[in-house]
């Protein structure tokens, strides 16, 4: 039977974390420009009030990222292409750990991802127990899926006793009636089967799915930010995702079809140049405010189709590129503008927005994402990780942490239904099989 199909009573969940002992994890970001594997190990750490949602420590020994192919907007679009990619990233990881991985936590931005609401009310009697929430969660995260949808994360972001809202640890509370209200987190299937299927054939296991927006936020968003509500901006090569946190819960994500691939193609285009060229014009030169560009200003390129020597070579103004960059980067923004206004959820954002992915990195972008979006923005870094040099500490690496970040809140999750957050295996692989009950089974 398919680990997608929906009906399992039984749902294999990501493995936690123990108490007092190390684990190493393995991370595989797939994005459009890049893939990263991501190998560290996780120790056991003393709560503290900086980040005081971590229950472990996180040391990177492996690092590997190899340039995206057969990759588009997430999407996989050539299996043997990805399948490369994956396997070029994975084994330089391992490498550099000097160890062998055999599954890992993979992202996921394909898929059309859209939050759904559950809610769920039972009646107690006496004091509520463990088995009194548990019931109602479960309840609350069988929200209807459209046909060929699954749930990515199922995450409760309240509850309540006899209608008194906003209450956490309810365990031991007296009330008549005790309700729970979900953020279900849906993807199309598809997309999901088809990024299994190129990690299975690296001969690798996917221990659990993760949506990019969800992993973003969990590496770049502090605690205040988290608990007070705000919104993470992750800007990919092939999409720009969003996720909303409001008192410490994940409960809204969205995304937009337009990344940093689209800026690349569009100066690509209207300078007549190789897009890989213009993609570092972009990242050398590249900026969104062209107001601060002078018109004497110029730079080299390399007209489309000559051979690239000295005497081909030609100069645009820097002015122009940026007068080609920001339309677009504007109708990104314009484009998430919206996409936070109709979730309903701006009051919860208030003036807080973090901006993070690789596309973040470009001069101006921060400037020109407060005049659009009418919020202050700040540029999102991982934090509270170890072992990375400073050239992976940036924005772009945000998905690869959060990632590292995920299986120390992976007990948040409630499998009421078919979530496939917590395992992702090749149903036609006689390995795959044993795997998920082996999981299942220690």
């Amino acid at each position: 039977m398919s680990l997608f199909q929906r009906g399992r009573d039984e749902l294999p969940r990501i493995k936690a974390l123990p108490k007092r002992r190390s684990r190493v994890i393995s991370v595989l970001d797939v994005g459009s420009e890049k893939v990263s594997c991501l190998i560290a190990r996780l120790t056991p750490r003393v709560a503290s009030e900086m980040l005081p949602g971590r229950t472990h420590t996180i040391e990177v020994i492996g690092v590997g990222h190899q340039r995206s192919h057969g990759i588009k907007s997430g999407v996989v679009v050539d299996l043997d292409a990805a399948e490369q990619s994956v396997r070029h990233a994975v084994a330089a990881a391992e490498r550099m750990a000097g160890l062998t991985i055999e599954s890992l936590i993979v992202s996921v931005t394909a898929g059309r991802l859209k939050s759904l609401r559950g809610a769920a009310e039972i009646d107690t009697v006496g004091e509520i127990s463990q088995a009194d929430v548990s019931q109602v969660l479960g309840l609350a995260a069988k929200v209807p899926l459209e046909e060929r949808r699954v749930a990515l994360h199922s995450l409760a972001f309240d509850l309540s006793i006899d209608g008194e809202s906003g209450l956490d640890k309810v365990v031991g509370m007296s009330g008549n009636r005790l309700g729970a209200d979900m953020h279900v987190l849906t993807a199309e299937e598809t997309p999901l089967r088809n990024l299994e299927a190129v990690v299975n054939r690296a001969r690798l296991m996917v221990e659990a799915f993760v949506a990019t927006p969800y992993a973003s936020a969990l590496s770049t968003l502090v605690e205040d930010e988290a608990t007070m509500g705000s919104a993470c901006i992750d800007m990919g090569g092939g999409a720009t995702t969003i996720a909303i946190f409001q008192n410490g819960r994940f409960v809204y994500a969205d995304q937009v079809a337009l990344g940093g691939n689209h800026i690349t193609m569009d100066l690509a285009r209207g300078l007549s140049i190789r897009p890989a060229d213009a993609e570092r014009l972009k990242v050398m030169h590249g900026c969104t405010l062209s107001e601060l560009m002078q018109d004497d200003d110029r730079v080299p390129v390399v007209p489309l189709g000559e051979e690239g020597g000295h005497d081909s070579k030609s100069t645009v103004a820097r002015s122009l590129i940026a007068k080609i960059i920001r339309p677009r980067v504007e109708e990104t923004l314009e484009l998430v503008r919206d996409r936070l206004a109709a979730s309903g959820l701006g009051h919860v954002i208030g003036k807080r927005v973090v901006l993070t992915g690789g596309a973040s990195q470009l001069a101006g972008m921060s400037d020109t994402a407060r005049g659009i979006l009418q919020r202050n923005v700040r540029l999102g870094r991982p934090v509270g990780v170890a072992g990375l040099n400073p050239s992976n500490k940036g924005p772009a690496f945000a998905t690869s942490v959060g990632l590292l970040i995920y299986p120390q809140v992976a007990h948040r999750e409630n499998t009421g239904q078919s979530s496939i957050a917590a395992f992702a295996l090749d149903q036609n692989t006689r390995t795959g099989r044993f795997g998920s009950w082996l999981r299942r089974s220690l």
